[in-house]
């Protein structure tokens, strides 16, 4: 089995081909082909290479699916006896990518 640790957005995700990944939104439009060069670890069967801290010459091309929105997070604050309430929501923004070809 074939796989790779690749870093986007500062975090790490495992890849292998024909899989799909949620990574932080990518300034790339959907059906564009993104090559991802940051990777960190490459596994194939018994051979493993780890960069120090990348592999150079090693990259992981991906097409961009869609982009969308993950689920909603809310933060309350409060303090008693003050009337401080403060109710504050999120909602990340992702990129799905598609894993084509790493090599």
């Amino acid at each position: 089995m074939k796989y790779v640790i690749l870093e986007s957005g500062g975090k790490q995700y495992k890849a292998t081909e024909g899989v799909t990944i949620e990574v932080d939104r990518l300034q790339a439009q959907p059906g564009d082909q993104v090559n991802l060069d940051r990777v960190l670890l490459f596994v194939e069967d018994d051979q493993v290479k780890v960069g120090q801290p990348t592999l150079s010459g090693l990259s992981v091309q991906a097409k961009v699916v869609e982009h969308f929105k993950g689920e909603k997070t809310f933060n309350f604050t409060y303090s008693p006896k003050k009337r401080i309430r403060q109710k504050t929501g999120h909602r990340q923004q992702y990129t799905r990518l598609q894993i084509e070809k790493i090599g």
